[in-house]
């Protein structure tokens, strides 16, 4: 495989996986959607209840009946169609944009006989995994039905303003067809593992460490993971997906994590570990920084914070990472969050990543990271 192969491939892929997810929300496969004594793609409860007027709402974001859904709000002359939509799709390209609704909890806060309050988890599945979506709804009585007040999220906007952009760029150029025979391609860049722990748990076997370039070129990276019995064969192989930053400029780190399921720890007599780097164009913007970082260690273990794009550009993918280390400095856990919206300039936006709670009490210090990708673009 010639020198640059390897990280075109890997962008192939994101983009062939990107264009299914756009087939795949442009033409969606139907979605069956049953009541009782009802038939396929209605919303067939008489939203005699609150909770009815919830789920029929669920039912129809579930369908993608947009029109639908939006005449059923009962304060829908406080917004457009189109802003309703985008509230739930995302203003701007990002996670949201291909999720797909899963299923919808209802928690009554508060009822009376011309209104309630209610506390609705929306739970929305991606190719990335899943995420939550919650927000406390007021639903008022409508003659003999319910309606919903939705809480609308309006679009952040920036403010009119120049940004300064001053940061490393590299370009990579590659033996051409016309070169001649003996040319070398540039060299490829340099990385090694600096850190690996297995760690067992309920879900199964878990190999997660810590990866350099320690070149002064950028590099696409991955790890991949081979499990090996006590008997000397191999029982599983597998490599890093989403669980670190595939791209590092010179001399950055990133974290790792590959899950073995199903994998008790104590059949691994040894673990064979090959990361694999592919030099590549890069740039050190856009700038995302970690902000206001706090571990919270009591009931739901978690670490929250902000992150921050500093560049002008809109950021319509990131992955907030976070390693975790006793106070020896030992890695013990790593964990991460997808941001579900767009990352605008300058806007602060929260994020909380669950720790385990029997590896809550060992953690000493924390480092996070933010793996992002852009389609292109200023904020508009």
């Amino acid at each position: 495989m010639s020198k640059g192969t390897g990280a075109v491939l890997a962008i192939g892929i994101f983009v062939v996986t990107a264009l299914l997810l756009v087939i795949g929300t442009i033409w969606p496969v139907p979605t069956a959607v049953y009541f009782a004594g009802g038939e396929k793609g209605t919303t067939l409860h008489s939203a005699s209840t609150p909770e009815d007027a919830i789920n029929n709402l669920g039912a129809e974001i579930k369908l993608y009946e947009w029109q639908k859904a939006y005449d059923s709000l009962a304060n829908k002359a406080e917004f457009t169609e189109p802003q309703f939509y985008h509230d739930i799709t995302g203003y701007f390209e990002s996670l949201r944009t291909f999720a797909t609704l899963d299923s919808v909890d209802i928690q009554p806060l508060h009822q009376t006989d011309s209104d309630a309050e209610m506390s609705v988890t929306l739970h929305w599945f991606t190719v990335l995994g899943p995420f939550e979506d919650t927000r406390d709804v007021h639903v008022v009585r409508q003659g003999d039905r319910w309606a919903i007040d939705w809480p609308i999220v309006k679009e952040q906007h920036v403010p009119p303003q120049v940004i300064a952009v001053n940061y490393l760029r590299w370009d990579v150029i590659y033996r051409g067809p016309g070169d001649d025979w003996g040319t070398q391609n540039v060299q490829g860049p340099n990385v090694r593992i600096v850190d690996m722990h297995p760690v067992n748990r309920a879900e199964g076997t878990f190999v997660m460490g810590e990866l350099l370039n320690q070149d002064v070129v950028p590099a696409w990276v991955s790890v991949r993971a081979t499990l090996i019995g006590k008997n000397g064969a191999p029982i599983a192989s597998a490599g890093t997906f989403d669980m670190i930053d595939h791209t590092l400029l010179p001399k950055q780190v990133t974290p790792f994590l590959i899950r073995f399921p199903n994998v008790d720890l104590s059949q691994v007599g040894s673990i064979r570990m090959d990361p694999q780097a592919e030099l590549v164009s890069a740039s050190a913007d856009p700038v995302i920084e970690v902000q206001n970082q706090k571990f919270n260690p009591e009931g739901a273990a978690s670490l929250s914070g902000q992150v921050s794009n500093q560049s002008g550009q809109v950021v319509n993918f990131a992955h907030v990472l976070s390693t975790f280390y006793d106070n020896n400095g030992q890695l013990i856990w790593v964990d991460g969050q997808y941001m579900d919206r767009a990352l605008l300039p300058q806007i602060p936006v929260n994020f909380n990543i669950p720790v385990p709670v029997d590896l809550a009490k060992k953690i000493g210090s924390e480092h996070t990271i933010v793996a992002t990708y852009s389609t292109g673009g200023s904020y508009l």
